[in-house]
């Protein structure tokens, strides 16, 4: 081979390696840069209604002020004062999430209900029901807080009766350092009616808890511990109504962010 044969095929290599280095390259970053802009939450979750329940929630920036979220539950079972199951009760849903400055977060909602609680009992169907739901959440160096609400409507799948639920909690606390923080947690769940019920039925609280938080983080990292308690704040009148008597209120949960 010629010198200056040689010497093409040793620069055309160079050129193809430098190509395929900086194509590398720059899928990498791109790769860095794509999943930077994602990010999911999960817990583990146990309360005295509801049982233990898996929960995720993630987001993708699709622009600085402007995130497509996701999130689901997996209910399961659970007990709340029925003595049949929930037809393993699971919720999925989509929304936006709307930064506002660097401390607030405002997210709203809609998820797609399946199993049977919300519409009457008997065999699990697929889209037994539906909720719109809002997550607001503070987290400043000192403070930290959020408002959860969502409105539980079931649809008619042809069994006696549906039901309508309103969820809701408040609750803040003061960071004492990067490891302790310590709040106040309120939440009701409440029964607002629904097709096939007595229309003349008052719609009635299964719990309305007030009582403080204590929560553990990693300093260094994303994983945390919360444990809330509370009292029910209802009167005789509306437990004889729901015919669930229920003092104390409690709540453990686990987390990891990544």
């Amino acid at each position: 081979m010629k010198n200056s044969t040689r010497l093409f095929v040793v620069g055309l290599a160079c050129v193809l390696l430098s190509a395929y280095s900086a194509s590398t390259v720059r899928a990498q970053v791109v790769s860095e840069e794509e999943e930077s802009k994602f990010s999911m939450d999960v817990t583990l979750n146990s309360d005295i209604f509801f049982g233990f329940y898996p929960f995720f929630a993630g987001s993708y920036e699709v622009n600085p002020k402007f995130d497509f979220t996701f999130y689901g539950i997996l209910w399961s079972g659970g007990t709340g004062g029925f003595a049949a199951g929930w037809g393993n009760w699971t919720e999925f849903g989509v929304g936006i999430g709307l930064p506002v400055g660097d401390n607030l977060y405002i997210n709203p909602q809609i998820g797609l209900l399946s199993g049977s609680l919300t519409s009457g009992g008997g065999t699990p169907v697929l889209g037994e029901g539906i909720v719109p739901n809002l997550t607001v959440g503070l987290d400043t160096d000192i403070v930290e807080g959020e408002l959860y609400a969502g409105y539980y409507l079931g649809f008619d799948h042809g069994n006696p009766a549906t039901s309508n639920f309103l969820h809701w909690w408040l609750n803040s606390g003061y960071k004492v350092n990067s490891f302790l923080s310590l709040g106040l947690h309120f939440e009701q769940l409440r029964f607002t009616g629904g097709q096939g019920v007595n229309e003349n039925a008052d719609a009635f609280d299964f719990y309305v808890a007030l009582g403080p938080y204590i929560q553990f983080s990693n300093p260094k990292g994303p994983g945390f511990a919360r444990f809330s308690s509370g009292w029910d704040l209802r009167d005789k009148d509306s437990v004889d109504v729901e015919e669930w008597e229920q003092p104390s209120f409690f709540k453990l949960t686990v987390g990891y962010s990544f």
